[in-house]
Order: structure tokens, then C-alpha cells, then sequence
């Protein structure tokens, strides 16, 4: 996998291979990217099941000021601290189940521009996450989350303004209700 754009263009993210996890597709990236490429620059991200943390690392090198980086599993995270070790911007990692980083963010009073959300398929935890996200009020009223998904069925109070088919993968974006 590499930066497909921006300043990190071209930089290699090392990846891993374990069952239930698949890199986002570039063709993905670069649509997910196409559609909030406005609302980047200067933004406070949130990469939530970050894994290798290849959309949270595509934000910064499109303009993004920092991203919280979030993954509970050991080889991800693993992973994820190698790749993140040149970036320039504020970058934060946990080690963290995706409920208690929520929490924990709610805790610190820390709202984001752009969420990313891409847990592996088989966990179907997408409507919980954005639960949480808008009881936690995560989300400042301009800010966009970004949904990858296969099959999941998502239910939530925030308005649906993308939803677009990549062969099976779903990716979704939604916004504060006007």
C-alpha cells in the first residue's frame, strides 16, 4: 500500500494479513478522499479501527492539523506505530477497544472534523460507533463520518449525504442533521 496523494504521496504503509482485515482499496481512497477533499485542510481527524492507519495517514498528507489513531489488536497496532513514525503532524495512537477510546474522547472534550470508521466486516459495529459518536457529540456540526462496510445494515441519526458501491464494499458519509 502507499499515499496515493497529497504531501506523503507515493510512501510506502506496510500492511499485515490477518483473517477478517483487507486494506481499503486505492480506487476507494481516492473516491472517500474526492468527496470531502474541502473539508481536510486544518482538520482534527479520528482513524477508529485505524489498522495500518492508511486513511488517517492519506488525511495528514492531504492537509489535516492531527489524527487520533485507534486499534485494539496487537499486530495492527503494531503496524500501525511503524507507519505513522515519519509523519510530521500531531498524531495520537491508542491501543484501545473502540468503546473506551470513545469514551475517553468524550472524557477530553475532543470533537473531530473527519471520522473514519472501517472495522473488519465480520464485526458489524458500525451503528454502535456512531451511537456512541453522537451521544458523546464527537462530531463538530461541520464534520463528516466516513463509513466502509460490506453488508452492515447502519442505523443512525446523522444525515446520509454519500453512499457509493466499490464491487462489495460500501462507503457512506454522513453529517449533523441540517
Amino acid at each position: 500500500m502507499r499515499v496515493i496523494s497529497g504531501k506523503y504521496k507515493g510512501k510506502k504503509i506496510e500492511g499485515f494479513n490477518i483473517d477478517g482485515t483487507r486494506p481499503t482499496m486505492d480506487r476507494v481512497k481516492e473516491s472517500v478522499f474526492a468527496s470531502i477533499q474541502n473539508n481536510i485542510k486544518g482538520a482534527t481527524c479520528l482513524d477508529l479501527f485505524a489498522g495500518s492507519g492508511s486513511l488517517g495517514i492519506e488525511a495528514l498528507s492531504n492537509g489535516a492539523h492531527s489524527c487520533y489513531f485507534v486499534d485494539s489488536g496487537s499486530i495492527a497496532y503494531q503496524t500501525l506505530e511503524k507507519n505513522v513514525r515519519w509523519i510530521e503532524e500531531e498524531i495520537y495512537t491508542y491501543k484501545m477497544d473502540y468503546r473506551k477510546a470513545l469514551q475517553m474522547f468524550h472524557e477530553k472534550r475532543i470533537q473531530f472534523d473527519l471520522i473514519f470508521l472501517d472495522p473488519p466486516y465480520a464485526l458489524h459495529v458500525l451503528t454502535d460507533s456512531l451511537k456512541k459518536i453522537e451521544e458523546y457529540n464527537l462530531l463538530k456540526e461541520d464534520g463528516f463520518v466516513i463509513c466502509e462496510y460490506e453488508t452492515e445494515r447502519i442505523q443512525t441519526n446523522y444525515s446520509c449525504i454519500k453512499n457509493k458501491r466499490y464491487g462489495s464494499t460500501y462507503i457512506s458519509v454522513y453529517k449533523h442533521n441540517q
